[in-house]
């Protein structure tokens, strides 16, 4: 099964980062902590910008949270690197045989399912902040 990409937990672990050490958090310094390429942490951090959740600081470096830990959630997150196509979790394969019962049938059947379970999600991801994501790592330490 495929599965979402890892970009959703990297933005997590960057903003947790940069809620916390906020004047270190240089691209290469997340790069290291999350132990990938400071490419990839870039292009987060980029798109954590244009949804208005961080700002960068050009030459020196660096970045900031524009709002407050406890009013950043998932799903905020979620939606800023655009995780689903077209707004949609789910996929449908192409073309089932129309003159099949179940191949007429099933993605008329089976989108409303999909729909409420990505909805459940998105529930979900709205109920938890970066501040209890913080609180969270503070408990375990």
């Amino acid at each position: 099964m495929k599965q979402i990409s890892s970009r959703f937990s990297i933005a997590v672990h960057t903003l947790s980062l940069v809620a916390v050490v906020p004047n270190e958090c240089t691209g290469d310094f997340i790069a290291k902590s999350v132990n990938t390429n400071p490419v990839i942490i870039r292009r987060i951090m980029s798109k954590l910008k244009q949804a208005g959740l961080i700002e960068v600081r050009p030459g020196v470096g660096g970045a900031s949270l524009l709002k407050a830990p406890a009013d950043i959630t998932l799903l905020d997150i979620y939606r800023a690197l655009e995780v689903v196509e077209d707004g949609e979790l789910f996929n449908f394969h192409k073309h089932p045989n129309p003159n099949c019962p179940v191949g007429s049938m099933i993605e008329q059947t089976l989108r409303a399912e999909l729909i409420e379970a990505q909805l459940a999600m998105e529930q979900r991801l709205k109920r938890v902040t970066i501040q209890q994501m913080m609180d969270q790592v503070h408990v375990s330490e």
